[in-house]
């Protein structure tokens, strides 16, 4: 169910779900701005621009009036903050999608949040905690959680494809020829598209179905091994490299977070 709100409601409301495995939200928008948390299991999220990964324990943003369409990767419990446009301006919030970490203070400020009843007159504790709540999400580190879609149509349903199975062994000169184009104008309209290179960004989109699938059980050897990396000490060595951890110590250190 998609929330309204109006001009009574408060700057922002703090809502949880709870999700089966495998259930997908088909493309929607929402008035406000939505803060998405997944306090457990995985997310991913598609919109025209490109497609993001939300682990355990992580949050997306996603501005009002963005098209999105979500898909979860587990057991899903996740807390949305919706907040409305002086909110997520005042927060620093832009407007483009992106992942963030979730500091212990905001779990237990969003926890504080979720009790308010917004149907009462607001007190001077409920004001508190939801101005320390919008500060504390302005001060969230972003997370390299994301790769780009071109917008050129021919471009785009490659992509397409290749997200419908990722893999390192698909070679830029098979993209070109799903795109119709020379192996030279492909790499030249892809960088223009993605402001990557090809070989780049497969490694990205690779990174963040290995994160998906790490956070929904997978072992780091089936993981590697299924997206076409040479071994899993090479996967491990490319996911240290992008995201600052071993694939063991990054799920770690989502597991160990305080949860809902």
């Amino acid at each position: 169910m998609i929330p309204t709100f109006d001009s009574a409601s408060p700057e922002a409301v703090v809502t949880l779900r709870e999700y089966p495995c495998g259930t997908v939200f088909e493309r929607h928008t929402h008035s406000r701005g939505q803060f998405a948390y997944a306090s457990t299991g995985a997310l991913k999220m598609f919109t025209d621009l490109g497609n993001w990964v939300v682990p355990p324990q992580r949050a997306i943003w996603v501005p009002g009036g963005v098209p999105h369409e979500m898909h979860m990767r587990g057991d899903v419990v996740m807390l949305n903050t919706y907040l409305n446009a002086e909110a997520a301006e005042r927060a620093g919030l832009q407007e483009r999608c992106q992942v963030f970490e979730v500091s212990s203070l905001l779990r237990h400020l969003l926890e504080a949040a979720l009790a308010i009843d917004s149907s009462t007159l607001p007190s001077v504790r409920h004001h508190c905690v939801l101005t320390l709540l919008i500060d504390e999400i302005g001060a969230m580190p972003e997370l390299p959680l994301s790769a780009p879609l071109p917008c050129e149509s021919r471009l785009a349903r490659a992509c397409q494809r290749f997200l419908d199975a990722p893999t390192q062994k698909i070679t830029l000169d098979e993209m070109a020829d799903w795109s119709n184009m020379s192996r030279r104008t492909f790499t030249r309209h892809f960088y223009e598209g993605t402001g990557m290179t090809f070989v780049s960004w497969r490694q990205q989109v690779c990174l963040l179905e290995a994160t998906a699938r790490l956070s929904h059980g997978a072992s780091i050897t089936e993981v590697a091994l299924e997206l076409g990396f040479s071994s899993s000490s090479a996967f491990t060595s490319v996911f240290r490299r992008n995201l600052g951890d071993s694939p063991a110590r990054y799920l770690a250190k989502s597991k160990a977070a305080a949860q809902f």
